[in-house]
């Protein structure tokens, strides 16, 4: 049975409670052993045991961070082999840990149309092989469309195209939506979607999230 550390919380925001609630059914589905934390300490220990850590967690301020003891637990665990998968709010948390940035593959930068806005937008499936996006579809989002800056190195599965709106000049930028990479032996996995839960709901969304999982998934590579 794979392990799991699953670490969620911060800023409410970003309704953690109310997303780890969508999770744990996937969780339950694909039979993991999970262990929750709300506590960023949980990171100060040795880790190479798990088969997946997800990154929850939502930062509120931008100086917020990782410690070096922090960072090298969870570097070291995903360098041997655990894999590291996150939604939403886990490209906007530590900001100021640049280790934890360059291990996910790129970190949010804004939403132009603001905290929150539901702004309808769509997201493109690009690697329709890839185990995560099979059977994903391109489909619809009504919810913060993310500016993300990354890592050239990245594998982009999916992206969205911006409209211009607020900010004419970004009509037709581009900017992925889910990715993945590699970290040594480990796999990372990480998509945008996900300030509330009712973005989550899209069966796409699901399945996209759920096989990233199994992708991500040490055990089911042994």
């Amino acid at each position: 049975m794979s392990r799991v550390l699953y670490l969620w919380g911060g800023w409410p925001g970003h309704s953690p409670q109310a997303v780890a609630e969508w999770t744990r059914p996937i969780f339950a589905e694909l039979g993991f052993n999970v262990e929750e934390s709300n506590d960023i300490f949980t990171l100060d220990r040795d880790l190479t045991g798990y088969d997946i850590i997800v990154v929850g967690w939502n930062n509120a301020v931008t100086t917020e961070t990782l410690t070096m003891s922090q960072e090298n637990h969870l570097l070291d665990a995903i360098a041997g082999g655990t894999g590291l998968v996150g939604w939403h709010g886990a490209g906007a948390s530590f900001r100021s840990s640049l280790r934890y940035n360059w291990v996910l593959g790129g970190s949010f930068v804004g939403h132009p149309h603001g905290e929150g806005v539901p702004h309808p937008y769509d997201v493109n499936v690009l690697d329709r092989d890839h185990q995560i996006m099979r059977g994903v579809e391109d489909f619809p989002v009504a919810s913060e469309q993310y500016y993300m800056m990354i890592d050239p190195n990245i594998h982009v599965l999916a992206e969205t195209v911006f409209d211009g709106d607020p900010f004419p000049w970004l009509a037709g930028n581009k900017s992925p939506v889910a990715w993945v990479r590699m970290w040594g032996q480990g796999r990372v996995f990480y998509h945008s979607i996900g300030h509330d839960s009712g973005n989550l709901a899209d069966a796409n969304v699901r399945r996209m999230t759920k096989q990233g999982l199994e992708w991500a998934d040490r055990a089911r590579r042994r």
